[in-house]
């Protein structure tokens, strides 16, 4: 008996019989599947609406009138892998889902406005020592982190071969979230968001030096870019002079701030490289309470040494302290939702945004127009770090393809 492609058809040969009673529904390039006839009569099967004809995959659906023998028989759709009839895409009266283009990205930005945000509310705050706001933040981390932990049962402390490096995770993480935040209280939004920003050039350098990733020369002219956008925006005396224009407080605060801003970007990238080492073998929350409780214990250690522990006299100080810790947050969970959804190379792309709403906010509420000098080192850093992202995704696409072929 011929079909039309897609449609599927009733067997009751020998050699398709399993049981006595039992017909086959098969539908083209698929499987059969064992159906119970109905009232005695020959059920026709239903004619699907391009039915793997062009995948070649099996969908497999009941006949109208006819249920499935027993539990053991329930049928799962080809084209849905582990979408049960009749919630399969292909099933009568249903639509298959479509996802939302350009979401990943959105979350991407909406990511890049809530770090910038919070970036302005630090700057705002007065009288309170960065590693105090690192504090907190941390907190903030933990509270949000400990559910995940019993619900998955990951424990607290990881497997025994890896927790040299979640320490060390832990350890470079905060110490990278409070150099940064040190360098947003003495330097402008604009510079210190910029450098910050060259963390994928570094990253590239050190799992060239620990995980032998290849380093080409792309990678080092990158490399070159970025430093030359750094110095732009340091300006360095013997380069630039003594008469430093553009800068907040004296241009000792600032020197202190690049070489802060540098340091976090280096352990930032550190931190990634450890990440990649570490591999899927350890859940992500686990890594997170790390840079959490580590990063906590260090602040709690350093502000009793500096004696710069105490609440903020001014109510809108705790304020901002609370919307710093929230809106950091929401900024980490929109960046890994965009991450799910969206490859990486276009979301380092778009996390340049960072840079735009930098300075943007600083115009706006700082009253601080950045430098042709800063300008001209964030095209730099934004170019070599957008180029080395790109070379990231195209080398991570095509390696894809071979594998596939």
């Amino acid at each position: 008996m011929r079909t039309k492609p897609g449609a599927c058809r009733l067997v009751n040969s020998r050699q398709h019989r399993t049981r006595p009673g039992v017909l086959m529904v098969l539908c083209q390039g698929a499987e059969a599947a064992a159906v119970a006839p109905a009232a005695g009569k020959e059920p026709e099967g239903p004619r699907g609406q391009d039915d793997g004809a062009d995948t070649g995959r099996p969908c497999l659906q009941p006949a109208h009138g006819v249920e499935a023998a027993g539990a053991e028989e329930r049928r799962v759709c080809g084209c849905c892998p582990g979408s049960p009839w009749p919630r399969c895409c292909k099933a009568p009266g249903t639509k298959k889902k479509t996802s939302c283009p350009g979401l990943g990205l959105f979350y991407t930005v909406l990511s890049a406005f809530l770090f910038s945000v919070a970036s302005l509310f630090l700057k705002k705050i007065e009288d309170v020592h960065s590693v105090e706001v690192s504090a907190f933040r941390c907190i903030f981390q933990m509270a949000f982190v400990l559910p995940g932990l019993i619900y998955y049962k990951t424990g607290f402390l990881g497997p025994k071969g890896k927790r040299i490096f979640l320490f060390f995770r832990g350890f470079l993480g905060s110490s990278a979230m409070i150099l940064l935040y040190y360098a947003f209280q003495v330097m402008p939004l604009a510079d210190a968001t910029v450098i910050t920003f060259s963390s994928p050039v570094f990253t590239s350098l050190l799992a060239w030096i620990f995980l032998k990733e290849k380093y080409s020369i792309w990678d080092l002219l990158f490399t070159l870019f970025t430093i030359t956008g750094v110095i732009l925006i340091a300006r360095p005396p013997f380069l630039f002079g003594s008469n430093v224009t553009g800068i907040e407080g004296s241009y000792s605060d600032h020197l202190k701030g690049t070489i802060a801003a540098i340091a976090s970007t280096v352990s930032a990238a550190s931190t990634i490289v450890i990440l990649r080492k570490v591999g899927k073998s350890v859940h992500y929350f686990l890594s997170i309470w790390y840079y959490a409780v580590i990063g906590l214990i260090g602040c709690v250690i350093a502000l009793f040494v500096m004696n710069e522990w105490r609440l903020p006299y001014c109510g809108k100080d705790r304020v901002f302290l609370i919307l710093i810790g929230v809106l950091g947050l929401g900024g980490q969970i929109f960046l890994t939702k965009a991450l799910q959804i969206e490859k990486a190379g276009p979301v380092a792309i778009m996390r340049s945004m960072d840079v735009v709403f930098a300075f943007i906010l600083q115009i706006l509420f700082l009253n601080h127009l950045p430098t042709w000098w800063t300008v001209g080192g964030a095209l730099c850093v934004v170019a070599s770090s957008s180029g080395t992202a790109i070379r990231k995704w195209k080398q991570s696409s095509k390696k894809a393809e071979q594998n596939e072929i």
